[in-house]
């Protein structure tokens, strides 16, 4: 359904914050390893979140160091699924992430490509996917419900309805040929 990633990839925050993000992809052995930043001001605060992700061939997060800056201090937190569902924070085990298959950084756009990727869903499909949900701020670790729906493309852009019920957030994101976000209404957009 996707053709192969580029080599990096950049997005603009907008709207709920101003900011850059920057990712590079290395294919490693069928699988991907994801590797980036953002930097934003949002609300007044700063901050800066750096990740380095591993996603097996199925495209199900496998571990993901995220280290992070802001007025709150310095932090790294590091998560690790076995491919199933199971799901440890620093190394101790986190039940409350049970069923979830990826990880999604509040901070980026990117991280969005890992359940369209995972899922291949057809024009007119929804599932959930429920992900290990990281804040921007302060790095802590939270479930967050999502569904996506695949809706009819948009020109060359593959459509995707997009839904997060705890923050009322709805919207259609566009991704690229290679499965990257292109427009995500209110957060961010493909830059290069």
């Amino acid at each position: 359904m996707f053709t192969a990633l580029p080599a990096t990839a950049a997005w603009s925050h907008r709207h709920a914050r101003a900011g850059f993000e920057v990712s590079y992809f290395e294919p490693v052995e069928g699988s991907h390893r994801i590797e980036g930043a953002s930097t934003a001001v949002e609300d007044g605060r700063t901050w800066f979140v750096a990740y380095d992700i591993a996603v097996d061939s199925a495209w199900r997060t496998r571990k993901a160091r995220v280290t992070g800056r802001s007025a709150a201090g310095r932090r790294t937190v590091l998560l690790e699924a076995d491919g199933a569902g199971h799901w440890q924070v620093d190394g101790e085990p986190a039940s409350h992430l049970d069923g979830c298959l990826d990880v999604d950084l509040e901070s980026s756009a990117m991280t969005n490509a890992f359940p369209v990727h995972r899922m291949l869903l057809p024009i007119g499909a929804r599932a959930a996917a429920p992900a290990a949900y990281v804040r921007a701020t302060d790095l802590s670790v939270e479930r967050l419900e999502q569904e996506y729906l695949r809706a009819p493309d948009r020109g060359t852009g593959r459509c995707f309805d997009y839904a997060a019920p705890a923050f009322g957030f709805s919207c259609r994101l566009v991704y690229d040929a290679s499965g990257l976000v292109l427009d995500y209404p209110g957060i961010a957009s493909r830059m290069a």
